[in-house]
């Protein structure tokens, strides 16, 4: 860390919806400090002095990186500026915890993920479902066996809104249920194939459906739209032994793990050899889980990661993974449909700009 102090010193880069978000939770944090928060837009620097007045603001990120009062960065910026700032933060020496996607695209996050290797730097990635109660219970269902065999996996991620120009709907939402995926297989899927459709931003899918097949024959499927009536965040799990649904909009009870199955077997009837398929149902169990912020719970790793010098969970390599799937899901969008294997997939240029995008200084830092 390169200092002495007992508390670590954070400084947030981008305060936008998110970023915001960032601020109050490290502001909270007896265990650091917030140093300092930059964004471009004026009446969002305003917004932090007013809400928090014993934090420094400034325009231009580059001088909370210059200042060696700085351990830690968080980086709240649009995707497409990742890149450019968690580069410089690594220069600069800081621990950086940048949100999801960590880049557009695999070469730039190959590029970030090497360079903090040989800088010694942490570099975390705000995939901050692996720190949701729900999906931490659904990461031990599997671990320890009690779902059985794995068959497959489904997620639905759509609401109305809020609508991105910068990355479409696969960067923006299906990021969340494509490290969840990954989290819970402990792998990456062999094949990726998807299909989409652009309604209102030319090259920027609004619904997109993708399909993964993991290793062991797991089939997994994911929706994701921005232009769904209903706000919908549900995972389904079904292995051999047990299914389990889990319902972020029941926050109570998001966790709800079916004692149902289906087994196959044959038997000779009439000298033929005929499949019968057996439904067995038992008891629905809800268990109650500790309702903790997960984003509070992302920022409590990232602080001891950073004091411990190494990290396991959401790191940048894990991240490069998302990345590498989310750019074979844009190759398959281009491409009709066709699957792509991200093991072999070699990187591609970043999608184009459009001159109809947002201003720039609206782009760069509404997140």
């Amino acid at each position: 860390m390169g200092s002495a102090r007992e508390r670590i010193h954070i400084a947030i880069v981008g305060c936008g919806r998110w970023g915001f978000n960032h601020v109050r939770v490290f502001s909270q944090m007896s265990n650091c400090v917030l140093v300092a928060v930059a964004d471009v837009d004026p009446e969002r620097r305003t917004a932090v002095r007013e809400h928090f007045p014993g934090v420094r603001v400034e325009k231009d990120y580059q001088n909370l990186l210059r200042d060696p009062a700085v351990d830690a960065v968080v980086v709240a910026t649009p995707a497409s500026t990742h890149y450019d700032i968690v580069r410089q933060a690594v220069e600069h020496g800081k621990q950086v915890l940048c949100e999801k996607p960590l880049c557009e695209n695999v070469q730039q996050a190959q590029q970030l993920v090497r360079f903090s290797l040989a800088r010694n730097i942490i570099l975390m990635v705000g995939h901050v479902f692996l720190f949701n109660a729900g999906i931490v219970k659904l990461k031990e269902l599997v671990d320890t066996g009690e779902v059985g065999t794995l068959h497959h996996l489904a997620a639905i991620r759509t609401n109305l809104g809020p609508i991105r120009h910068d990355v479409n709907a696969a960067y923006d939402l299906a990021s969340h249920d494509i490290s969840i995926f990954n989290w819970l297989m402990g792998a990456l899927p062999e094949t990726v194939s998807a299909s989409g459709s652009s309604f209102f931003q030319l090259g920027i899918e609004d619904v997109v459906f993708i399909t993964l097949k993991y290793p062991r024959g797991v089939l997994a499927n994911i929706q994701v739209s921005w232009f769904s009536p209903q706000k919908t965040r549900q995972i389904t799990v079904v292995g051999s032994q047990k299914m389990v649904k889990w319902d972020d909009m029941v926050p109570d009870v998001p966790i709800t793990i079916f004692d149902k199955s289906v087994s196959a077997e044959y038997e000779y009837k009439d000298y033929r050899k005929v499949l019968r398929l057996s439904l067995r149902e038992g008891k629905t169990v809800k268990p109650q889980l500790t309702r903790v912020e997960p984003l509070r719970q992302q920022a409590e790793y990232f602080l001891q990661c950073v004091r411990k010098g190494s990290i396991e969970r959401s790191d940048g390599h894990f991240s490069l993974g998302v990345v590498r799937i989310l750019e074979a899901v844009n190759h398959s969008l281009r491409n009709n449909g066709v699957p792509v294997a991200p093991a072999s997939f070699q990187a591609s240029p970043a999608r184009p700009r459009y001159s109809f995008s947002y201003p720039q200084s609206v782009r760069y830092w509404n997140r």
